[in-house]
């Protein structure tokens, strides 16, 4: 009789690639779980059918290191006492003006708070214009 036995193959199963499966399905689930925002409303908003929209009017006021100023970039041969005058022809009536301001940075702190305590004055949305960092 032969009672040897008979070698067999044992097959397994290998859990290490199941690990990395697993990892990257957890950091799949945490990056999405993060761009989800659950502190957004929901809101159906209403319809009109006939609107008006409304176009905000747009100036730039310039500074240059002379103290030069430059309404909509055309020089201008106003001092800065007669600014409020032609500020004034420029408004209007009208409540929606923005005046973008570009101001030289050689300008005096001082120069520039007259500009905007001006626009202040004659309730003007000032902007102060920047570069963009480079």
């Amino acid at each position: 009789m032969n009672f040897r036995r008979k070698n067999k193959a044992h097959s397994s199963v290998e859990v290490s690639a199941l690990n990395d499966i697993m990892f990257f399905l957890m950091l799949f689930f945490l990056i999405a779980s993060t761009l989800a925002n659950p502190n957004v409303i929901k809101l159906l908003l209403p319809q009109a059918k006939a609107g008006q929209t409304v176009s905000k009017q747009q100036y730039s006021l310039t500074v240059s290191k002379d103290l030069e100023y430059y309404i909509n970039n055309e020089k201008t041969s106003l001092a800065f006492e007669q600014l409020e005058s032609r500020l004034l022809q420029i408004v209007g009536n009208s409540n929606d003006v923005t005046v973008v301001l570009k101001v030289d940075r050689s300008i005096q702190v001082q120069n520039l708070v007259d500009i905007l305590a001006l626009g202040n004055k004659l309730k003007i949305k000032m902007i102060l214009a920047t570069q963009p960092p480079k």
